[in-house]
């Protein structure tokens, strides 16, 4: 019971509305590079290579990873769609699944977004948690979900602190984007997206760490996936 009340509270914590909580740093994010994720020390996350640091962003090689992902849910709001995505993805992780396996809580918790073309348009927002490894090569199915296995892959992140909000994550996107301006690195992406590859799914994806009862030393982040030919 109490294991189960923990991963709720987690999972809550991870998925909840950040506005609605009060801290030092709930007003907005502050740009931050590097930063290891506190909740990594204690449940797992996926590992990575870091390949560059550069001025406002930094580039990961992450390996084959597998996740546990909702369907494509529309919605206006990033803090409302992952709100709904909750329910689904607590209950798999507590038993809900073919396995009927309990599952270790896991960071960062991920929403893959797709921008709609106007301000009160539905956007498209797929989220998803990170499939702890000892469960990857077999990972339990379950109605309504599905099991996305990404190859290995280069991100370029950028990190930012305080709770995520609506307000923020479309200026935190576009920050990444104009940081990478002229690099060979917003190239590589570009031709990602184009060639139908790694990144071409969404516009970006939005990473998410903490406990909302942590009000210091968050960390979140935004992802641009590539591929990248060597």
């Amino acid at each position: 019971m109490a294991t189960g009340f923990f991963k709720l509270s987690f999972l809550l914590s991870l998925l909840s509305r950040g506005s609605d909580l009060l801290g030092p740093e709930a007003e907005s994010g502050v740009a931050q590079i590097g930063k290891f994720p506190p909740s990594c020390n204690r449940i797992e996350c996926p590992s990575y290579e870091l390949v560059h640091s550069g001025n406002g962003y930094e580039i990961r090689r992450y390996n084959s990873t597998v996740w546990v992902s909702t369907e494509p849910i529309p919605d206006i709001s990033l803090v409302d769609a992952t709100r709904t995505a909750f329910f689904q993805l607590f209950a798999y992780i507590q038993g809900k699944n073919e396995y009927h396996q309990k599952i270790e809580m896991t960071a960062p918790v991920i929403s893959q977004v797709s921008p709609s073309d106007g301000p009160f348009c539905e956007s498209s927002f797929t989220v998803s948690f990170y499939v702890p490894k000892k469960n990857q090569p077999d990972p339990a199915p379950a109605e309504n979900l599905h099991i996305q296995k990404w190859k290995p892959r280069y991100v370029a992140v950028r990190q930012f602190s305080g709770f995520v909000s609506d307000d923020s994550i479309g200026e935190e996107a576009a920050a990444l984007d104009s940081s990478l301006k002229g690099t060979p690195w917003a190239n590589a992406i570009e031709k990602s997206k184009e060639d139908g590859g790694v990144g071409s799914d969404s516009a970006y994806t939005v990473a998410q760490y903490n406990s909302p009862f942590e009000f210091t030393g968050r960390v979140n982040e935004i992802w641009l996936p590539f591929e990248l030919d060597v």
